[in-house]
């Protein structure tokens, strides 16, 4: 009974050792940025801001997500058709963990474009879709994350 304990008492401890060193690899840095204009130069301010925020943190040895949220005309940004700016996420979508840069649209936008246009949108690789995209920026902003709109 006595080596039981001792066995479990060394596997909890190797548990709590390897379950705390996960947290320690998470990001606490959390940054998400709200597009909501069909304007290159904004779209590029964004992904810009976003870049700078994960090499600065990259270069104190730190972790940071980044969430590019698109909503309204800002939609475009992540549309496969009509994007200015695809070859830059592309790029952005392939930084080595823990760091990240993902990207967010707004179904709400998603299904009202689609009906006036008339035929179901494709977005980028790697989008995800959100059922409302005030409601993220909410829940986020709940989450402690912090809110730029450029």
């Amino acid at each position: 009974m006595r080596r039981f304990l001792c066995l479990f008492v060394a596997a909890a401890g190797l548990l709590l050792a390897l379950i705390g060193h996960g947290f320690a690899d998470e990001p606490k840095h959390h940054l998400v940025i709200q597009v909501d204009t069909n304007d290159r130069h904004t779209m590029d301010f964004a992904l810009t801001n976003a870049t700078d925020v994960i090499q600065y943190y990259q270069g104190v040895n730190q972790a940071a997500v980044v969430e590019i949220m698109a909503c309204g005309p800002g939609l475009h940004m992540l549309r496969e058709d009509t994007s200015p700016v695809k070859e830059r996420i592309k790029h952005l979508t392939k930084i080595p963990p823990p760091s990240k840069i993902q990207f967010s649209a707004c179904n709400n936008t998603k299904e009202a474009m689609e009906k006036k246009e008339g035929r179901p949108l494709e977005l980028l690789p790697g989008t995800t879709v959100v059922p409302l995209g005030m409601v993220r920026l909410m829940e986020l902003q709940e989450q402690g994350w912090s809110y730029v709109r450029p």
